[in-house]
């Protein structure tokens, strides 16, 4: 049988030498542990090789500085030019993400409902989603013109089997014994799937919306730089198509620099705002 390890005594002087735990963080530490604070000096760091590699390349028609792009995107704003550029794309965008995440609604009800919509929705989407939509600019334009609606289909392309397949697979990975928990509680119909479902099914929707999001994105601003809609009620794509014509290729980059900063905004803002009063909410994983 062991021997009885003797007692021990802790000194009180040797207290203060522990950390109290309630002892809030400095500046420095909370900066150190923050992502947003990296992210910033990611975009500094950036900002600051693009200037040095301008004025290394010494050629605007090349690689304008980022003094040369900020100076071009201020005057395409005072003149507004680029806010009515910039609030054409966002109204097409919007119409078309809203059609998108409207008709993936009805696909995967369908798809969680019956064999029958299970099987449509795993065919079509194996039809479809590999079809990039810059693919079907032509017969959008043949079938709807050259406008808006033209944009707003093959938005709807874009949106649509991306979030279809995230919501689905969301929804087929709920654990089974949560299901019955609510079921044990009486929660049934569509109470069982607002209550239950979606909930738990949530991260992987937040990550198909985001996805649908960028590909919206991307597909609406290279649609504008094929055909636009026209010269008067065109986006940043037919904004970055025009400057690229007349060589002003400061402006060029102010309108893709528009378009990394709108990203970075919906991105941060928005999705990040969704996911802070639901998933963190919630206590559900990424």
């Amino acid at each position: 049988m062991p021997a009885e390890r003797p007692e021990r005594e802790i000194p009180a002087t040797l207290l203060p030498e522990v950390a109290d735990l309630a002892t809030p963080l400095g500046l420095v530490e909370r900066l150190r542990s923050s992502l947003g604070f990296w992210r910033l000096i990611v975009l500094v760091v950036l900002a600051l090789a693009w200037e040095g590699y301008g004025r290394w390349i010494g050629n605007d028609l090349l690689f304008p500085t980022l003094g040369e792009t900020l100076a071009a995107l201020w005057d395409a704003t005072v003149n507004g030019v680029l806010p009515m550029r910039i609030f054409a794309s966002l109204r097409i965008l919007v119409a078309g993400y809203a059609i998108g995440l409207a008709a993936a609604a009805i696909f995967t009800t369908l798809a969680m409902s019956s064999l029958i919509g299970r099987a449509a929705l795993s065919t079509l989407t194996a039809m479809f989603n590999p079809l990039p939509a810059v693919a079907l600019l032509p017969l959008a334009l043949l079938w709807f013109g050259l406008g808006g609606p033209s944009l707003i289909f093959v938005i709807v392309h874009s949106v649509l089997w991306s979030v279809s397949l995230n919501a689905y697979a969301g929804f087929g990975a709920v654990n089974q014994t949560l299901r019955m928990v609510g079921w044990n509680l009486g929660i049934r119909g569509w109470r069982h799937v607002a209550l239950i479902l979606v909930p738990a099914a949530f991260p992987a929707i937040l990550s198909g919306l985001k996805i649908g999001w960028a590909f919206a994105w991307r597909t609406l601003i290279a649609a504008e730089l094929v055909f636009g809609v026209s010269s008067r009620s065109g986006g940043i794509g037919w904004f970055i198509y025009e400057n690229r014509n007349q060589l002003d290729i400061a402006s060029v980059f102010a309108g893709l620099l528009v378009v990394i900063a709108i990203g970075l905004l919906i991105e941060g803002l928005i999705f990040r705002l969704i996911e802070r009063v639901t998933i963190q909410r919630w206590g559900v994983g990424v």
